[in-house]
C-alpha cells in the first residue's frame, strides 16, 4: 500500500544503526546509504519535535542474556569488540532522542519501547534500519500487533540477503502497514506537521 497519511502523533524508530551492525547489511542499499537516509529522517522528525527512537541490540559479554533455544543458524563464537553496540556517531548525541536496548530481534519484547510510545500518545511509527528481514520486520510485526499504524521507509533499510529483503518489502510489509521512500515520508511529515 502506498503512503497515504502520517498521524500527528508519529514517532521514528530506527533499528540497529550501530557500529557493529551497519556494515553487515548491504543489499539492496549499502550501510552508508541506509545511514544517510536514516539521518535525513531523524533530522526531519527532530525539526518537528516528533520523537526519534534509536534501538540497539546488545548482549552481556558472557552471553548470559542471549535468547535461548535451539536454532540451525550458528551463533557467534567470538566476543564482539568494544563499542560494537554503540549507536553510530551520525545518529547519536541528540538529548531529545530515546534509546532502547533490546536483546531480541524485535524492539518491543523485553524493552520499554511501548511504554515510551504510549506515554507520548504515539499512534503511528515510521521504521527504518537493519536488517530488513530480522530487526525491522520483527519490530513491524509487533508494532502492528500492539495497534500502531506502521509506515516503512524501505530505502532506509537493508539486509544481508537480497531475497530476504525483497520478501519483507513485497510480501510482509504491505500486510503490516504502508511502504514508501525516505523522501515520501519526509514530504508527508512536512504536510502533516509542517
Amino acid at each position: 500500500m502506498a503512503l497515504t497519511a502520517l498521524d500527528e502523533r508519529t514517532a521514528l524508530v530506527i533499528i540497529d544503526m550501530q557500529n557493529g551492525v551497519v556494515g553487515a547489511a548491504t543489499t539492496p542499499h549499502t550501510g552508508g546509504e541506509v545511514l544517510a537516509r536514516a539521518v535525513a529522517l531523524a533530522e526531519a522528525f527532530r525539526a518537528h519535535d516528533a520523537p526519534v527512537v534509536l534501538v540497539r541490540v546488545s548482549l552481556a559479554a558472557d552471553g548470559a542474556d542471549a535468547v535461548p533455544g535451539r536454532t540451525e543458524a550458528s551463533r557467534p563464537a567470538a566476543t564482539p569488540p568494544p563499542g560494537w553496540d554503540a549507536i553510530v556517531d551520525e545518529l547519536a548525541g541528540h538529548p531529545g532522542d530515546i534509546t532502547v536496548t533490546k536483546r531480541n530481534w524485535g524492539a518491543f519484547h523485553g524493552t520499554d519501547l511501548d511504554l515510551h510510545l504510549r506515554r507520548r500518545g504515539i499512534t503511528q511509527i515510521v521504521l527504518a534500519g537493519v536488517a530488513t528481514s530480522i530487526g525491522v520486520e520483527s519490530t513491524a510485526r509487533a508494532a502492528h500487533e500492539h495497534g500502531y499504524h506502521v509506515t516503512l521507509a524501505v530505502d532506509a533499510m537493508a539486509d544481508r540477503d537480497a531475497d530476504a529483503h525483497r520478501n519483507s518489502v513485497e510480501r510482509i510489509f504491505p500486510r503490516l502497514g504502508e511502504t514508501g521512500s525516505t523522501a515520501e515520508v519526509i514530504a508527508l511529515l512536512e504536510k502533516t506537521l509542517g
